[in-house]
């Protein structure tokens, strides 16, 4: 299948290294994400942070455990809808600087915990301005790359927030050897998750502001100063004449959170949204990554082997990340999806037979093995197909105005059912054991077909061309002409909008 390519340049639209620059430069900021939702993984494995919090003794350790994991995920949660604020107000910079300050205090401060009440407390402002960053990263970037290169380079954030995992991991792996007097060895990795965040701020005043929300604001030369920036002049002046008129149409629509359901077509893109995060997040990624040692530790691996076995997965998926880039821009969304989630559901349904019939004895040391390759093979699919193509997905599905709250209500999505699945796991692991795997198969196997049957396609299309897909241009026109005339040839009013821009550039 051939890539879709750009339909005003010829498909000439390419990222220049100003493009990979700039959002590798961003990428710090998902980093930061990716090493704070994964420290915790190795810090519930080191003997020194059990012992200060006395998590091996107390009664309510697995109901403090679920806690640290599930506030997290509420931090995110109730701290995501901001996001919209900051980006629509304050520009799409603004959105990631707060989000990056608010990361920098709760590592440090986190870190810093004095007694297991205060850790809690900074593990849910850290999921605060985790998913803050997680949320505004993406909303940025698919504002300002080219179309036909938009899911690679935001693919980006996902393989910057993969390379966040595997540093948490490798350096949780290396302090769990180190020993010291004191019981505090376990600070220095959670202190260590406010450098990406730092080096983001450093360098966000050489970072541009997104020009669709520059125009939104009626910054017209500095917009178009950005665009020249980004893109060969040709492209930036059709480019800016596409986002204008697109803005001049904006401007008439609603924006507040109750239009994301009552106006159809809002309505549609928010569920199209919130059905591809929560349908991904039922292959149960936040489980494996934040209870790995657990569920290693449940084949009867040693707790050295638990933290070897826990880098060694989330390396792969790095290395998956990295080639998801060349993956992304090569299948229509949805299919690509789906198939990742088809995938993520075979691998766990031999996981879940081989943990039933051979991890209560565990004599059966090929069969264990097994198991541990299917989670490695797991997390190839779950990397290669659905971990960075989610948000280059969600920013494609929504016009720049609603832009951010879209993607609020998709990253709203990964936090409401991580907040049920890490909750519940530990005592699911304990009482139920490989029946809870059941909980993500069947959904997300009914998931992949639906996905695969009716979501719609945005692979390569402009941003400002999407909302054809979704009737907005034809609800606009009803609702300014009256219906009698509304029902006229869509398909050639198209093509005389695209002949008045390829006008205007040429005057």
């Amino acid at each position: 299948m051939e890539a879709p390519v750009d339909r005003h340049l010829g498909g000439k639209r390419e990222f220049n290294f100003y493009n990979l620059f700039m959002v590798l430069a961003m990428s710090f900021g998902s980093m930061g994400y990716g090493y704070g939702a994964s420290i915790i993984a190795t810090t519930l494995a080191q003997p020194t942070f059990i012992k200060h919090f006395e998590l091996d003794t107390r009664s309510d350790a697995t109901s403090l455990i679920s806690t640290m994991n599930g506030l997290y995920q509420v931090g995110g949660l109730l701290a995501v809808f901001s996001i919209s604020w900051f980006a629509d107000t304050w520009g799409r910079k603004a959105a990631i600087s707060a989000s990056a300050v608010i990361t920098l205090l709760s590592g440090a401060l986190l870190a810093g915990s004095v007694n297991i009440a205060m850790f809690i407390v900074f593990r849910f402002t850290s999921g605060a301005g985790a998913f803050m960053i997680l949320s505004a990263v993406p909303i940025w970037m698919n504002e300002v790359v080219p179309p036909k290169n938009r899911g690679m380079l935001v693919d980006l954030h996902g393989a910057a927030l993969l390379f966040g995992y595997a540093l948490a991991t490798w350096i949780g792996y290396g302090f769990y050897f180190y020993t010291a007097e004191s019981s505090n060895t376990w600070r220095a990795p959670l202190a260590f998750q406010c450098l990406p965040v730092a080096i983001l701020l450093a360098m966000m005043p050489w970072l541009p502001e997104s020009p669709r929300y520059l125009l939104m604001k009626d910054r017209f030369e500095e917009a178009e100063a950005t665009l020249n920036k980004l893109h060969a002049p040709e492209e930036a002046a059709i480019e800016l004449v596409q986002i204008r008129n697109q803005m001049q149409i904006d401007r008439v629509l609603p924006t507040s959170y109750w239009a994301m359901f009552a106006r159809p077509s809002y309505r549609k893109r928010s569920f199209l949204a919130l059905g591809t995060t929560c349908s991904i997040q039922f292959s149960g990624i936040l489980v494996i990554n934040n209870y790995g040692p657990t569920i290693y530790a449940g084949l009867g691996y040693s707790t050295e082997r638990q933290l070897l076995l826990q880098g060694g997965w989330i390396t792969l998926a790095f290395g998956a990340g990295v080639l998801a880039l060349f993956v992304v821009d090569r299948l229509p969304r949805p299919k690509l999806i789906a198939i990742g989630i088809a995938g993520c559901m075979a691998a766990l349904i031999i996981e879940a037979a081989l943990v039933a019939n051979f991890a209560a004895a565990a004599t059966n040391v090929p069969a264990l093995k097994a198991a541990v390759a299917m989670i490695f093979v797991y997390v190839v699919f779950y990397e290669v197909a659905l971990d960075g193509t989610q948000f280059a997905y969600l920013g494609e599905l929504f016009p720049t105005h609603i832009r951010a709250k879209g993607m609020n209500l998709g990253v709203a999505g990964i936090c409401l059912m991580n907040i049920i699945w890490l909750q519940v796991a530990p005592t699911a692991f304990i009482n139920i054991g490989w029946k809870f795997y059941l909980c993500f198969i069947i959904p997300g196997c009914i998931s992949a077909v639906i996905i695969w049957l009716y979501f719609p396609d945005t692979w390569g299309v402009p941003l400002e061309e999407v909302a054809a897909m979704f009737g907005d241009a034809n609800e606009l026109y009803r609702a300014s002409v009256g219906s009698g005339e509304a029902d006229m040839d869509l398909e050639r009013n198209s093509k005389e909008k695209q002949e008045v821009q390829h006008a205007e550039v040429a005057a």
